[in-house]
């Protein structure tokens, strides 16, 4: 495994499990992003729309659409927000709820099945390397916007 970059390592596992929740997701006419929608949401007060989005690293278009899906499937419905007059809440319905609580059951099941398989040493390595090339990322310091923007004048 050495001889593969970091990236690829990420990307492979992260498409493996993407395609292990929807495999899991279809079985119940879902997918994997709205059972990460449903967990996102919270379960008695509703979360506004605009929070979402962030949270979760999802685009709006993506989570627009996401959105739009689950409410014509009855999982969500959305009413304004008593505490921002232009914002919206959404709300999971009885239905949205269930379903919600298996997601949940789902990535426990995950989280589970990692921690019987990998040492807590072995994944506190991984939680540390993760945060690092994640500060790496959002800190710009792997490549420098300078060059970037420069190269693309030349």
């Amino acid at each position: 495994m050495k001889d593969k970059t970091i990236d690829y390592i990420f990307r492979t596992t992260w498409l493996a499990i993407n395609k292990m929740y929807n495999e899991e997701a279809a079985k119940f006419d879902t997918t994997m992003a709205t059972g990460f929608v449903l967990i996102n949401i919270d379960r008695e007060n509703g979360t506004p729309s605009t929070s979402l989005g962030p949270k979760m690293g999802m685009e709006a278009t993506s989570l627009s659409r996401t959105l739009k899906n689950m409410e014509d499937k009855g999982l969500i419905i959305r009413k304004p927000n008593p505490e921002d007059g232009r914002g919206v809440l959404i709300c999971l319905t009885e239905f949205g709820k269930e379903k919600r609580a298996y997601s949940r059951e789902k990535v426990l099941t995950f989280n589970e099945a990692i921690h019987n398989n990998v040492s807590e040493e072995e994944l506190e390595s991984f939680y540390k390397v993760a945060d690092i090339v994640n500060h790496l990322i959002s800190n710009k310091k792997i490549y420098n916007q300078n060059e970037t923007i420069s190269n693309k004048n030349e």
